[in-house]
């Protein structure tokens, strides 16, 4: 999709928004002993794979029509640690998503996440999956729905300043919806699940995380290829937004999975850059995520 589309308008044609890939491993449940494990059910888990995969690619989740080739990549990966009946499943859901950068062949890495391993939901292969914004049906539905509209909301605050926000306000009516006493990962409680993944880019004392896409994605990389000086500047900017963002939140979880999913990008941008920059840079990714410190070796320059 070019960016002059994107900023502006959509030119109208068929398809939804996702090119996504889906991946279901069973291979823990092979090698134990709890019912409904037996070999010969295998075939669930393939259904399982194919009915993710088509709700996540055949829902029409906003009103823009997407050209075939401006899908958004990503991938669904679940890892099934237990079942505890025909239809009741415990797993770990990681979600990759990728954006091209302009005027190159380039794809940017704008999501990688993985949730801790204790997502319970229940999977019938005799019912299809299915989302109702104002009408919970499923705790599947309604998760991957919720990881649907953040991407969006990732992938339009990445071409336009805060043109996520309907997609965000879209996943906290996700949240909403789901009975938070019922269903763990949805509430306040506690610091690292979908609660606050979503609170983290919708509250506006975060505003600078939002502003960190924009900068990074839309001036700094997509002009990479016309003023690369210019465009180090630019990233330099999405650093020190998330500098701001880090002072005002120490624990943010949205700003340490942009810093991990972009640092070695950051790496590969700055390694050629003067020393004045590649210090700058080495000074703010101590600031705000300093586990990640160690990778920009050479950088600390006198």
């Amino acid at each position: 999709m070019s960016i002059a589309l994107i900023m502006f308008c959509f030119c109208v044609a068929q398809g939804q928004e996702f090119r996504c890939a889906v991946s279901v491993n069973y291979q823990k449940l092979m090698t134990t002993t709890q019912a409904y494990e037996s070999g010969g059910d295998k075939k669930v888990f393939e259904n399982m794979k194919q009915a993710i995969e088509d709700f996540i690619n055949g829902t029409k989740w906003t009103n823009i029509e997407f050209e075939q080739q401006e899908k958004i990549e990503c991938s669904f990966s679940l890892v099934l640690n237990q079942r505890t009946s025909a239809t009741d499943f415990v797993g770990q859901i990681s979600i990759q998503m990728k954006r091209p950068v302009y005027n190159s062949t380039y794809t940017t890495g704008l999501f990688n996440y993985m949730e801790q391993p204790n997502f319970q939901f229940a999977y019938n292969e005799s019912m299809p999956l299915e989302f109702d914004l104002n009408n919970f049906s499923s705790l599947l539905s309604s998760t991957l729905a919720y990881y649907c509209y953040v991407m969006l909301g990732m992938y339009f605050d990445s071409y336009s300043l805060y043109g996520g926000q309907p997609f965000y306000e879209t996943a906290q009516q996700v949240v909403q919806a789901v009975d938070v006493a019922k269903y763990s990962g949805w509430d306040s409680k506690g610091g690292r699940n979908r609660y606050w993944f979503m609170e983290n880019h919708i509250n506006s004392a975060y505003s600078d995380l939002r502003e960190a896409y924009y900068n990074y994605h839309r001036l700094g990389l997509d002009m990479m290829t016309k003023d690369q000086p210019k465009a180090r500047q630019a990233i330099i900017a999405a650093l020190q937004n998330l500098q701001r963002a880090h002072k005002r939140s120490t624990s943010m979880l949205s700003l340490q999975q942009f810093v991990d999913v972009k640092i070695q990008e950051i790496v590969s941008i700055f390694t050629p850059a003067p020393d004045q920059e590649k210090k700058q840079v080495y000074e703010l990714i101590k600031d705000i995520s300093p586990i990640n410190v160690v990778k920009l070796k050479g950088f600390n320059v006198k």
